[in-house]
């Protein structure tokens, strides 16, 4: 099947109406994007900033764009203008320079925090102690040009499932203290996790946005 059909696929049996689902369109080319754009899918995420910001160029401005991988505070400022959302604010200095950029384009950016959920070191997050210490200072009173909408996790990528649901319910434990200490507008609801890989796992214990890149668009093209 091609992306489109795969795309349907997951649309009507893979994924609940309640369910965001990201097409992880990394590394593929803007013609393959096209071709589910034009079937009437207009999600996608990156996780590149100036791939993303290349591909906002290049394509319909009606598409919404998830900014799903690790952001470099110098970079901001290229998705700044048109991000839908930005899913993996891990530090409190990110926030900041998120909130910078969206004062100066005159728009309130859409984060998730990410958190630490999964015993590899190399991933990326906060802590629960670290976001409650911020959320509860000034400085984050003071942050008008970012709106908080929940919470994004990564999970140990390993091949047991009992890990791997552990990490997530660990990452739903931490929504729901986030929500009944710090949040109560609707706007704090989203909770991203599950990838190709894990994804029924995370629809299960809770998630609201799933990120699906090889399962819709094949094997990835790695760009050297």
């Amino acid at each position: 099947m091609g992306v489109s059909e795969n795309i349907k696929h997951f649309l009507s049996k893979e994924i609940p109406s309640n369910v965001k689902l990201i097409a992880v369109s990394k590394t593929k080319p803007i013609d393959v994007i096209l071709k589910a754009y034009q079937s009437g899918y207009k999600i996608f995420g990156e996780n590149k900033v100036q791939e993303l910001a290349d591909k906002y160029n290049d394509l319909p401005k009606d598409i919404e764009w998830h900014m799903i991988g690790h952001v470099q505070s110098n970079k901001v400022k290229y998705i700044a203008p048109f991000v839908s959302l930005i899913h993996g604010v891990d530090s409190v200095k990110l926030l900041k320079v998120i909130n910078k950029e969206g004062e100066k384009n005159n728009r309130k950016i859409n984060c998730l925090l990410q958190f630490h959920i999964a015993k590899e070191e190399t991933k990326f997050g906060l802590s629960l102690e670290e976001a409650n210490e911020f959320l509860i200072s000034e400085d984050f009173k003071n942050l008008n040009n970012i709106n908080i909408c929940g919470v994004m996790g990564m999970a140990t990528y390993t091949e047991n499932d009992d890990t791997i649901r552990s990490e997530f319910k660990e990452l739903v434990y931490i929504f729901n203290e986030l929500k009944i200490v710090h949040f109560s507008n609707n706007d704090f609801k989203e909770i991203s996790m599950g990838m190709s890989g894990d994804y029924k796992i995370a629809i299960e214990e809770g998630a609201t946005i799933v990120r699906i890149g090889s399962l819709l668009f094949g094997a990835r093209n790695y760009i050297k």
